[in-house]
């Protein structure tokens, strides 16, 4: 039985590499960071350590090197960290990628900087209509997954070389969706890990672990839905399907 590939499946180009940045004292906290310029704490450097040890023999496990990648990653403090501790592991020239600024991640407006408890409390409403409906709810002054997807879907349509990209959770939950087929409802939703990294190639998406990556069947430890603990969608390999 053949499977029907999205467009964006079709068009994009493989393989892909995707890392979220490391952890940030606000991950740790639940704070929404969205567009502020939050850096890594300890937890998140030793991640990204990890990431880049981890990285190099999967590169070379798959015969691939470096330069056949185009290196990108969004303008966002914690991502420039977490793509320059990955060079340095990987003993690769600094500075040499390029920052892409519709690789930024999902703005959450005035929500910025409070935690999910700390807006109930001021505005429970919101915190209500995000639980109804969270691909489409606009937090004030703020953006949407769906708004985000529509941007990482404009960017992804002009790549066309393999690429490994340093960005954000919500970002891959859009790029997930697009090229995995998953249906709206559940993109908001889909893991989005700090302790290993995700591949797209042969039309199929999967999670390399690295040194620190945690089973969540063997009880990580509890933290905000924008951390690393959110919720998993249980794939480790994900056929690309239409919507």
């Amino acid at each position: 039985m053949s499977v029907k590939l999205t467009r964006s499946a079709r068009l994009a180009p493989a393989p892909i590499i995707f890392i979220r940045h490391g952890q940030t004292d606000w991950n740790k906290e639940g704070r929404m960071q969205g567009h502020q310029d939050i850096p890594l704490n300890e937890t998140g450097e030793l991640q990204a350590e990890a990431i880049g040890e981890r990285l190099y023999e999967f590169l070379e496990e798959t015969s691939r090197l470096p330069a056949d990648f185009e290196w990108l990653c969004s303008p966002m403090k914690r991502a420039c960290q977490t793509m320059d501790i990955i060079r340095e592991k990987m003993v690769l020239p600094e500075g040499q990628y390029r920052i892409e600024n519709r690789l930024k991640e999902i703005t959450f407006g005035t929500f910025e900087g409070k935690t999910l408890d700390e807006i109930a409390k001021a505005r429970p409403e919101h915190v209500e209509g995000r639980k109804q409906d969270k691909w489409g709810f606009v937090p004030p002054e703020g953006e949407s997954y769906q708004m985000l997807t529509s941007r990482v879907e404009a960017w992804l349509m002009t790549t066309h070389r393999p690429m490994i990209i340093v960005s954000h959770g919500g970002v891959l939950r859009a790029l997930r969706g697009l090229l995995c087929g998953h249906p709206d409802h559940e993109v908001p939703v889909l893991e989005v890990p700090q302790d290993r990294f995700w591949v797209w190639q042969d039309h199929t998406g999967f999670w390399v672990d690295t040194a620190l990556s945690v089973d969540p069947d063997e009880g990580a430890s509890e933290e905000s839905e924008e951390n690393a603990k959110s919720e998993d969608d249980g794939a480790l390999g994900e056929m690309a399907q239409n919507q």
